[in-house]
């Protein structure tokens, strides 16, 4: 793989992993067209592992914070002196939730994987189409619902039931096609989560999700070096994370606006012409 293949995929994988329109099935695409079918799945992984540090430094404060609850609930500190009662249980219910949704999440991305191993490029391009229903459906139930009347007032952590529904989600989002932000967030609106929320959730529930599937797939860290090289990974990476931040600023505003539906737009015609034609 070139250099420049290197860049063209990590600028791939930054702008379709936080914007609703699948960074897998992109990658999975353009590793076709590239002639790089062959590529270590490890790669795409790195790839994630760049974006997701785009995820960390968006929302740092925020990832800061759960982490300090986190650490006072293991060691049973009480909250320090500025902290509510409401933020401290919020914090944890946010915890929770997180957990929830990864578990549910790790269970059908471990099944995914055993039960369809690969997929053709086909089924990727059927699931850029399914994902544009998921987002005009989910648009759909959150104009229902009149969630935007409720902006300010319902900014709190999803529930137990709303982060297993959300974990569902993600599961689903692991096929490749299948965007999992799009569905992550879709899910989230769908069963009632304020837009802001949705949006930062499915991304910082994400960070699980991509860990694991890096240690799982870590055993392949030497193939990658010697099939790929250590210059074009160092560069894919250093792309993905810089188009990738930029993407999740973009996304953040487009979420707050309530216009994910406009990702249908492209993907519905994307899905059509890639069924037609790959």
């Amino acid at each position: 793989m070139s250099i420049l293949q290197s860049i063209l995929l990590g600028a791939l994988q930054g702008l379709a992993e936080f914007l609703p329109i699948s960074s897998s099935g992109h990658l999975a695409i353009a590793q076709k067209l590239f002639g790089l079918e062959d590529l270590p799945l490890l790669f795409d992984v790195f790839l994630h592992l760049a974006t997701l540090c785009a995820v960390v430094l968006f929302f740092w404060k925020k990832i800061w914070k759960l982490l300090c609850t986190f650490a006072r609930l293991v060691f049973r500190r009480p909250a320090p002196e500025g902290i509510s009662e409401a933020e401290e249980k919020d914090s944890r219910s946010y915890i929770l939730a997180v957990i929830l949704t990864t578990l549910v999440t790790g269970v059908i991305g471990i099944a995914v994987e055993k039960l369809l191993p690969s997929l053709s490029i086909k089924f990727v391009c059927a699931g850029f189409i399914v994902t544009a229903g998921l987002l005009i459906i989910s648009a759909i139930i959150a104009k229902r619902q009149k969630l935007q009347k409720a902006e300010g007032s319902e900014k709190k952590a999803p529930s137990k039931v709303q982060a297993l529904i959300i974990g569902l989600a993600q599961g689903f989002g692991t096929l490749p096609g299948i965007s999992r932000s799009g569905s992550t967030i879709a899910g989230a609106l769908s069963c009632g989560v304020n837009r802001q929320i949705a949006g930062e959730y499915s991304f910082i529930a994400s960070i699980p999700a991509i860990l694991g599937a890096f240690i799982l797939e870590a055993k392949d860290l030497g193939e990658v070096s010697s099939s790929i090289g250590i210059a074009p990974v160092v560069v894919g990476c250093i792309t993905a994370f810089a188009v990738g931040y930029l993407s999740l600023a973009l996304l953040m505003k487009i979420i707050k606006k309530g216009k994910l539906e406009w990702f249908a737009c492209y993907l519905i015609p994307a899905g059509i012409l890639g069924l037609l034609f790959l």
